[in-house]
């Protein structure tokens, strides 16, 4: 806090603690009274790259209204000041609560809003390119390959024999981890807590991921949905399509070769498939230990449930399409070895299960 009120220039007090993961998060009170959000990352790798996509996606869309506005940056104590927006619901506050109506209002205006960010954000990545000053690039790609480089060695710790051709599989997802002709500059996690539903409608949290990259992947996370992140549960078929016919129609102004089925189906299996290699990677060794919730107080599925749900999805839709037969019968061998789990399939969200 006080590094933060000399990189501002006025005294900050009251810090209140917003909580984080990978970074620090303080609002803080500012000498005329307002508020203001600081943020700080550790010293590793990570948090430089954190740091580093934060401060250019808060400068890039700054003007735009989608986000807190950046108000000043320090690389070399990996400190951001940002304006704070308050203390409105989130898209996980209304999928959690009990109005059917008022999820549902929720889930279509923030998939509208991602859809949006990506359009108007279109064609200006070499702009977001020059505010990153040559900082090492986003890990999204990074972490999504690496899921997909040890999903073989993840599924033998869990006793399952890997299927000869997985490799071969797994090669057809470099066109949505790598180079994409349909590029789209995201937030870069776009969990249903990392925003807030505000008077002037959403508001984007958390650029530690910031970037452009594979559309089909943002389109993913409404289709599977919310492919990174604790707050999963069933959206009703029809909500989840509508949904996802959003966010298509305004990336397919700025992309009108997503306009073809064929093209954007396959895109987001393929994107599915991506982000479930990583998140087996991501969950699986603490799962095959334990069971536990992936949050400690809200209501959230377990590790166990949410990967078993993961895999039969994927399964589901690569059967349905009949597209990289070695992964789906990868994920129907995970399923086979987890039986003993005993867990409970995933329900739906809170805000569409029927009142007791």
């Amino acid at each position: 806090m006080a590094a933060a009120s000399v990189l501002l220039g006025e005294r900050l007090s009251d810090p209140a603690d917003l909580g984080g993961g990978r970074s620090r998060v303080l609002r803080c009170r500012t000498a005329a009274g307002g508020t203001v959000v600081v943020k700080s990352y550790r010293a590793t790798p990570d948090g430089a790259r954190s740091f580093a996509a934060e401060e250019a996606g808060l400068a890039f869309t700054g003007a735009a209204g989608v986000g807190p506005r950046l108000l000043a940056a320090d690389p070399a104590a990996a400190l951001i000041v940002m304006t704070d927006l308050g203390d409105a619901p989130s898209l996980a506050d209304a999928l959690l609560g009990e109005s059917p109506a008022a999820a549902e209002s929720a889930v279509l205006s923030w998939a509208r809003a991602c859809g949006r960010l990506a359009a108007a954000t279109a064609g200006r990545e070499d702009e977001l390119a020059r505010l990153t000053r040559g900082a090492p690039r986003p890990r999204l790609a990074e972490m999504l390959r690496e899921g997909c480089d040890v999903l073989a060695e993840r599924a033998a710790a869990a006793g399952v024999a890997v299927p000869a051709g997985l490799d071969a599989d797994l090669a057809g997802l470099a066109s949505v981890i790598g180079p994409c002709p349909h590029r789209v500059f995201s937030p870069g996690d776009l969990c249903p807590d990392n925003n807030l539903l505000t008077a002037e409608g959403f508001r984007f949290l958390d650029y530690e991921a910031a970037g452009f990259h594979c559309a089909f992947l943002d389109a993913a996370y409404v289709r599977m949905p919310f492919s990174t992140c604790w707050c999963v549960f069933r959206l009703p078929g029809e909500l989840a399509a509508a949904a996802e016919a959003i966010y298509r129609s305004e990336v397919a102004g700025v992309h009108p070769g997503l306009a073809a089925d064929e093209v954007w189906q396959r895109g987001v299996r393929l994107a599915m498939a991506a982000w479930t290699a990583d998140m087996t990677d991501w969950l699986l060794d603490s799962a095959l230990a334990a069971d536990r919730p992936m949050d400690d107080v809200r209501p959230s599925p377990t590790a166990r449930q949410l990967l078993r749900y993961r895999w039969q999805t994927l399964a589901e839709a690569l059967d349905g399409a009949g597209e990289m037969p070695v992964l789906s019968e990868l994920m129907r061998r995970l399923l086979a070895a987890t039986e003993g789990w005993d867990v409970p399939g995933l329900p739906g969200y809170p805000a569409f299960r029927p009142a007791r």
